[in-house]
Parts: C-alpha cells; structure tokens; sequence
C-alpha cells in the first residue's frame, strides 16, 4: 500500500506547480491558487502515509521526482517548455534513478 500513497503522493506534487503556473496564466487565479494548495497539503499527507512502509529516503526521492518529471513532461506537452537534449539526458537519470531505489529497498 505504501508504493501506490507514494504515486499518489508524487501525483498531486505535480499539481502545485501546474497550479501555481495556470494561477499566473487565465483569470481564474483563486481557483488555480487554491487547487494549488489543496494539492500541496494531499501531496503531504500521502508522504508522511508513506514513511510507515518505505524508508524516509527512498519515499522523499520518488516522491519529489515523480513531482519532477511529471511536472517537466506537462511544462513541455502544455506550456510549450524546451524538450532539449540534455533536459531530456537529465530527466532520464531521474528516472533511472528513481528505479534503482525502488530495485533497491
């Protein structure tokens, strides 16, 4: 159970930042504001869920590049962010990473 509060975890990481991001863009600020909120505060509770089960630095590093990544890959696929070679390099040692951990623990 501990693996799926850690995806969900990393799920709604990613929310904040597009939050905050789309809070700047349209003119529904305080919605975005507030989902941005709601996002980091469930973000949260699923990592400390997480701690019972999957030790602290395993959990932060999944949990902060699940954030990571998936906020790249929606800044590419949405707000037409650079998909450069070696943003996409480094996103890739990211995930590489982030399998050796879970291969590891």
């Amino acid at each position: 159970m501990g693996w799926i509060y850690l995806l969900l975890g990393g799920l709604f990481e990613i929310g904040w930042p597009v939050g905050m991001k789309l809070a700047q863009t349209t003119g529904a600020r305080f919605l975005f504001l507030a989902a941005a909120v709601i996002s980091m505060a469930l973000s949260g509770y699923f990592l400390y869920m997480v701690q019972r089960t999957i030790p602290i630095g395993t959990a932060y590093v999944v949990w902060t590049g699940i954030g990571a990544i998936g906020t790249l890959l929606i800044g590419i696929f949405f707000f037409h962010d650079s998909a450069g070679l070696w943003r996409m390099l480094s996103a890739l040692l990211i995930i590489v990473g982030i399998i050796g951990l879970k291969l590891a623990s």
